[in-house]
């Protein structure tokens, strides 16, 4: 049932209309908002194999949209950060006619404003991020398109949805004030469609998701909310750094990135360093058609970063490559690209979405000197 009301109350999607979630069908969209969601709720629903660029080209998912009257198009951030690299200027996407599309929905990581920015702007259509996880089945937090639509913040999935308690907890488990950044928890008893056990072992789900905070469900990410309710979740807690005691977002470092005009996508990982412990890495994308040198960019994102953030920061290493590992699902491998530039063990998963990604970035980290 938490499918059939979330294809009303999030995606304002109603029988007879289209709905376009383009997605992995191994993740939980692609069954969940492929398959069951939409028909459910009485709709047409669209099955699309192919990447958002490439097949042929950035406009892929334009075309589907034009073709079919899709009303609510549902992908994740890292669809629309390949289109922004192929396709800065929108060309493609004004060959359609996208009257019927009336909002862009996105989620499975972090949906960072630079992004959002450029494809509502480019679209000219609200571009909604919302948070959820596999765990929860649907969103935790989202903006009600279908009951009552609130204004879009930037770096914001808005409020949470009906049954989800979000509190925002310290180290010690205690409440936080708005504004200040901590754990992101759910408050027992969670609402209907979320996981209750791990098939075979209950053990794990206990320690795995409870017994970090009694009483609480434990998201794995980290973020606050706003003096309005907004939700900002800046990312998963193991990704924060902690640069001389200071600890920093790589969301947040992350955002600063990525709003430099040459950046078409990024990710911030953490590296140890002798003297603050850890010091942040960037590595980056560039757009197409972008003719500034890797010190160049390099130089401008330590500027950048010092001017938004603060020197506190350290930054000081950019690597451009050719593209960042990702699952099918489009999730950044942050765990995976840390461990490669800190010398330690890793194993490649299984989700990857293409196993030649990380090699390439070995070699490219191996010739600037980052690793043996």
């Amino acid at each position: 049932m938490a499918l059939k009301y979330s294809m009303s109350a999030i995606y304002d999607t109603a029988p007879g209309e289209v709905f376009f979630a383009s997605s992995d069908v191994g993740w939980v969209v692609g069954h969940s908002y492929i398959v069951y969601g939409p028909l459910l709720q009485g709709c047409t629903t669209v099955v699309y194999e192919g990447k958002p660029v490439l097949t042929p080209d950035a406009g892929a998912l334009w075309r589907v949209c034009a073709e079919y009257g899709v009303k609510s198009l549902f992908t994740a951030p890292t669809a629309f950060r390949a289109i922004k690299k192929e396709d800065p200027t929108g060309a493609l996407m004004h060959q359609y006619s996208l009257d019927a599309l009336k909002t862009i929905f996105s989620a499975g990581e972090r949906l960072d404003p630079p992004t959002q920015e450029w494809l509502m702007q480019t679209s000219a259509k609200p571009v909604i991020d919302h948070w959820w996880q596999t765990e929860t089945g649907w969103a935790i937090t989202a903006n009600p398109r279908g009951i009552e639509p609130m204004p879009v913040k930037l770096g914001s999935s808005t409020v949470p949805t009906p049954g989800f308690n979000v509190q925002i907890l310290d180290d010690n488990g205690q409440p936080v004030p708005r504004g200040s950044q901590g754990y992101i928890t759910l408050k027992l008893p969670l609402p209907p469609a979320c996981l209750n056990r791990i098939w075979g072992d209950d053990r794990r789900f206990s320690q795995s998701y409870l017994n970090f905070f009694p009483g609480y469900y434990a998201s794995g990410d980290g973020g606050y909310i706003d003096a309005d309710g907004y939700v900002f979740v800046m990312g998963r807690v193991d990704d924060v750094i902690n640069v001389a005691g200071h600890r920093l977002s790589t969301g947040e470092i992350e955002e600063v990135i990525a709003n430099h005009a040459a950046v078409a996508e990024c990710a911030v990982i953490a590296r140890a360093d002798d003297l603050k412990g850890q010091v942040p890495m960037g590595l980056v994308v560039l757009k197409g058609g972008v003719t500034l040198s890797e010190d160049e960019v390099q130089k401008q994102l330590v500027a950048l970063i010092r001017d938004q953030i603060g020197a506190i920061t350290c930054y000081k290493d950019t690597v451009v490559v050719a593209r960042l590992p990702k699952t099918r699902s489009g999730k950044t491998l942050r765990n995976t690209l840390s461990r490669l530039v800190n010398g330690k063990e890793y194993t490649v998963p299984s989700t990857i979405d293409d196993t030649a990604v990380i090699p390439e970035i070995a070699e490219k980290l191996r010739g600037r000197g980052f690793i043996a």
